[in-house]
Order: structure tokens, then sequence, then C-alpha cells
């Protein structure tokens, strides 16, 4: 497969992060808020022997648990999107950038089979210059502008 500047195309095997960290579906809000703080990450793989079975975000911590009165020693498997978009490590990064503006979403676990084996994120395709334009596509795709509150300050 070759590239809008003629290039072979990369996969996502050669930008993707293998060394990732997961909780299991009976962790709690606790346990993995405290993984995301200490690995600098908005988004922790849940896995049950190596098998992905869903996925939880920041938000999903403070705007469908806490914010629903749901204690921080409450399990995500009550929070966890397990209907998860996934990708292939032989997937090429336009085509996983693709599928990440398709789906509005920032990070694409990889899998072979169930198995995680790694993740990408739109940094990871925005530094490979040859999907850049893909990688800030999706980016605009996915980002919109909040809108802003009216409000009144006294």
């Amino acid at each position: 497969m070759r590239n809008r500047k003629g290039g072979k195309s990369m996969n996502v095997a050669e930008v993707m992060t293998t060394d990732v960290d997961s909780c299991r579906p009976e962790s709690t809000f606790t346990e993995v808020a405290m993984k995301m703080r200490d690995l600098d990450v908005g988004v922790v793989p849940i896995c049950e022997d190596e098998k992905l079975v869903g996925i939880v975000t920041d938000r999903d911590l403070v705007v469908r648990g806490l914010a629903n009165d749901l204690s921080s020693e409450s399990t995500v498997s009550v929070l966890l999107t397990d209907n998860v978009v996934k990708g292939s490590k032989d997937m090429s990064v336009e085509e996983a950038a693709r599928i990440m503006s398709e789906h509005q979403i920032r990070r694409l676990p990889i899998v072979e089979g169930d198995k995680l084996v790694g993740i990408v994120s739109l940094g990871d395709l925005a530094v490979n210059t040859q999907s850049s334009d893909e990688a800030g596509q999706a980016l605009e795709d996915i980002s919109y502008p909040a809108e802003p509150r009216n409000s009144s300050v006294n």
C-alpha cells in the first residue's frame, strides 16, 4: 500500500504502544483512577486473562460514575464500554486514522484475536509524518469546540 506522498504506508505495529497496562473488570474506580494518574493517561483497557473486554476513560469515571453517585469503590465493570472499536497491528496507519475519525475516538486498542497487544493514539499517528494529515483530520472530526454556556456573574 502506498500513501499519498508516494512512499510505502506504515502499519499500526510500527507506531503503536505495546507495553499497555490494563485493569480487570473487578478493579475499583479508585484503582483505575490511580493507574491513570500514575501512567498519565486518560484511558485504561479492561482485560481478563489478556482478553480485551472493555475500556474505561477518565470521563467514564467522573461523568458516568461519580456524578451518578457511584462509590469510588465500585467496580469498573458497571461502567466500562464493552463494545470497543478495535484495530489490528497489520492495518495501515491511514486505516487506523479513518476508523478513529469515523468512530470519534482518540485511542484505538490493537488486538490479535481477542488479546490486547497494543494501543495507538492520535498522537502516535500524528508523529508519523506519513499519517499526520489523516491524524489531523481525525482530530478535527473528533474535537468539536464546546458551546459557550449562558451564565450570569453577579
